[in-house]
C-alpha cells in the first residue's frame, strides 16, 4: 500500500500556503499519496467540524498513515487522533508551530480568543493518542509571536516528541517567508524507514 500524508494547514489558511506545497510535491515525487485539504471555516475553525473534515477524508489509518499539521492543524491532528479505534496505528505526527496554550500577542481581536478558547480548554487524552503512534516531532521557531517556546516541553512531556527549534522562522509561515521546510521532510522520511 502507497504510503499517505495528510497535511493539515492552520487557521485562516489553505492548501496553498507557504510550505506546504513545497512538502507536498517532495513527497509525490518519492511516491506519496499526499493529501492537503482545504479545511472547512478556515476562519472559525471548530473542532468538531476540523475533526469530521479529516474522517470524511481520511477513512481507515494504517502504519502507513502521517499527519502533519500547522499551527492549529496541530490541534486537529491531534483530536482526530484522539477518537480513532484503538487498533487503529498511523506511522507518526509531525507538528509545526503546535500548541496548547498561545501568547497575548495572538489576542489582537475579541473574536481571536473565543474561537481559541474551545481549543485551549477542550481537554486531550494524550494517553489515547499515544495508542497510535510513539513517532511524534515538533518543530518550533525560536520567535514565534503566537506560540511560547514552552509548548515545546509540553510537546515532550506528553508525547515524548522530538524537539526541533529554528531560528527566526516566526510562525513557520508563508507570511514568515517559510516556503520551504526541508526538516519536516527529513524527518517523515526519517520515520517511514
Amino acid at each position: 500500500m502507497k504510503k499517505r500524508v495528510f497535511i493539515i494547514h492552520g487557521w485562516g489558511g489553505n492548501s496553498n500556503e507557504g510550505w506546504l506545497v513545497w512538502l507536498k510535491n517532495q513527497l509525490a515525487d518519492r511516491g506519496f499519496k499526499v493529501v492537503v485539504p482545504d479545511m472547512p471555516d478556515t476562519d472559525s475553525p471548530k473542532i468538531s467540524v476540523w475533526v469530521n473534515h479529516l474522517k470524511n477524508l481520511v477513512g481507515v489509518c494504517d502504519r502507513d498513515s502521517y499527519f502533519v499539521g500547522h499551527s492549529i492543524g496541530c490541534q486537529a491532528a491531534m483530536r482526530y487522533l484522539e477518537q480513532l479505534p484503538e487498533n487503529e496505528k498511523i506511522g507518526g505526527a509531525i507538528f509545526v508551530a503546535g500548541w496548547f496554550n498561545l501568547t497575548d500577542e495572538t489576542w489582537d481581536e475579541n473574536y481571536t480568543k473565543e474561537i481559541a478558547d474551545e481549543w485551549i480548554n477542550t481537554q486531550i487524552d494524550f494517553e489515547k493518542i499515544k495508542r497510535h503512534t510513539n513517532n511524534f516531532v515538533l518543530v518550533a521557531s525560536d520567535n514565534d509571536p503566537y506560540v511560547a517556546l514552552s509548548n515545546a516541553e509540553l510537546f515532550r512531556n506528553n508525547f515524548g516528541a522530538k524537539i526541533i527549534i529554528l531560528e527566526n522562522k516566526g510562525h513557520v509561515s508563508g507570511e514568515d517567508g517559510v516556503n520551504e521546510l526541508p526538516v519536516v521532510l527529513e524527518e517523515l522520511l526519517k520515520m517511514v524507514k
